[in-house]
């Protein structure tokens, strides 16, 4: 058992690690007195899973725990990190004086009495592993894998994997904050390969979130994410290749909210725009999109994968407002890049382990639904592409220009969905792509909790979301001439 899985509050929290709340407070009080600007304790503890069926079998069935602490100093623009799985006092006092160095000479700060965090939680305190038994997770991949092969008989083959994830924060930071959190992430992921006449396609679907497995279970969710798998598959066997060109595109609502993620969102987080280096640096108060369009950063919505009752620096999650009404009016921030930029945090500070730096991040991030339906938005199309999943892309924060490939797609002519395709590829800058957002449905969806966002390297879960919309001028990339 890790010796920070025992429950309680953050005095039992430290206790398995043999320290206190004033070890804390002395560790921090160090670093304030070396001419640091901001100083923080990261205690950590994770416990996951991963089960993996294949050909109808279990093959893979991992766990691990890993813990340990991480000690963050900042001053200005310089940021140092130590981090181990020592715990104990002795290393900490170690570590502080290994941070130190980016202190400045000849000045000091004083550590103020330490506060325990009022936040809300977004989700329960538990472990979600433990909801269901090995035996039952065994049989739920089984009996998904029987489901999806009896959803056609072009079903040839048959992927599953369950994962969750327990983890516990402590976070101490030179402001005298303390508070803690308890996260619980559980995900299940169905792809299936299809096949006729020599032709093979593969899709994939799934979801999960900040609670147990047996939440899934209960919901119906496998039973749904083998149909959509099923459903993606047989699309794309049946589909022919996408045209090229100029047209306008119909994003459908839920993942294709991936796109404003990428193509948007990273260009809206702190640190990118305190280095001049985004498309949207400088632009505060501007318009940088359609007057229809309003995109939020929620981490407060309960149970999504993105959410978090704290961020990993110990500020309560929030909704930040980033464009409103087309106008750019926030950034997401971490503590050091606010700082710098005479801003507040907005619990957009986030790690993917101990071992890492903060840096500012998304949560879920999503566009406000608008007036239109999204049977009038494709009626009002006499020709285009609907696109309601996509697949991978990529994006240039400085110039904001992306790449992204559709998964599962139709013609629109004359108002009406048509033909399946397939191979398209969706080209254009992120900015110019909210300017030409001519439509807003009314039927915002959030994806199925999935999201994973790879930044510097660091892997976290996040959310995306939009309701369907209707972009002018987006050039696609295809294969029928």
């Amino acid at each position: 058992m890790s010796r920070f899985d025992a429950p309680g509050n953050e005095l039992d929290f430290l206790r398995y690690a043999g320290l206190t709340l004033a070890d804390s407070s002395a560790i921090l009080s160090r670093l304030l007195s070396r001419g640091v600007d901001w100083a923080d304790l990261f205690f950590q503890s994770t416990s996951q899973e991963s089960w993996l069926l294949e050909e109808g079998l279990v093959k893979e069935a991992d766990a691990s725990i890993s813990e340990g602490v991480g000690l963050s100093a900042v001053c200005g623009e310089k940021r140092a990190l130590a981090y181990g799985d020592e715990l104990e006092l002795a290393a900490l006092r170690h570590a502080a004086d290994w941070v130190a160095a980016v202190g400045r000479q000849g000045q000091s700060g004083r550590m103020p009495v330490l506060r325990r965090s009022t936040h809300i939680r977004r989700y329960e305190a538990l472990d979600p592993r433990t909801s269901l038994s090995a035996e039952e997770k065994v049989a739920l991949l089984q009996e998904i894998d029987r489901l999806a092969r009896g959803m056609d008989e072009r079903v040839k083959d048959v992927q599953i994997a369950l994962a969750a994830q327990h983890e516990r924060i402590l976070v101490v930071n030179s402001t005298g904050l303390v508070a803690q959190d308890e996260r619980p992430l559980c995900r299940l992921t169905i792809t299936v390969q299809v096949e006729h006449d020599g032709r093979r396609e593969r899709a994939s679907a799934g979801g999960g979130g900040r609670f147990g497995y047996e939440r899934l279970v209960l919901a119906g969710s496998p039973r749904h994410w083998a149909q959509e798998a099923v459903q993606r598959a047989l699309h794309n066997l049946e589909a022919t290749e996408a045209p090229g060109g100029t047209m306008t595109v119909v994003l459908g609502p839920g993942w294709p909210g991936v796109l404003l993620h990428e193509a948007v969102g990273h260009g809206l987080e702190g640190d990118f725009n305190r280095k001049g280096i985004s498309a949207f640096s400088g632009r505060l108060g501007e318009m940088v999109a359609a007057p229809s369009c309003t995109v939020v950063d929620d981490g407060t919505l309960g149970e999504r994968r993105g959410s978090l009752s704290i961020d990993d620096e110990g500020h309560p999650s929030q909704q930040t407002v980033l464009i409103e009404n087309g106008r750019l009016c926030g950034y997401m921030q971490d503590a050091m890049n606010a700082r710098l930029m005479g801003m507040q945090p907005t619990g957009n500070g986030r790690r993917s382990s101990y071992a890492a730096a903060v840096l500012p991040r998304m949560t879920n991030t999503y566009l406000l639904p608008g007036p239109h339906s999204p049977e009038e938005i494709i009626a009002s199309v006499s020709r285009g592409l609907y696109a309601s999943h996509l697949a991978g892309g990529q994006v240039d924060i400085t110039s904001g220009r992306f790449v992204f490939t559709t998964a599962q797609a139709w013609l629109i002519e004359n108002g009406r969905l048509t033909r399946p395709v397939k191979g398209a590829t969706l080209i254009g800058h992120g900015t110019k792509v909210l300017q030409r957002i001519t439509m807003v449905g009314n039927d915002l969806r959030l994806d199925s909790g999935i999201g994973v966002c790879v930044k510097e390297g660091q892997r976290l879960a996040v959310g995306v979301g939009q309701p369907t919309v209707r972009i002018d001028g987006i050039t696609v990339g295809g294969t029928a001439l």
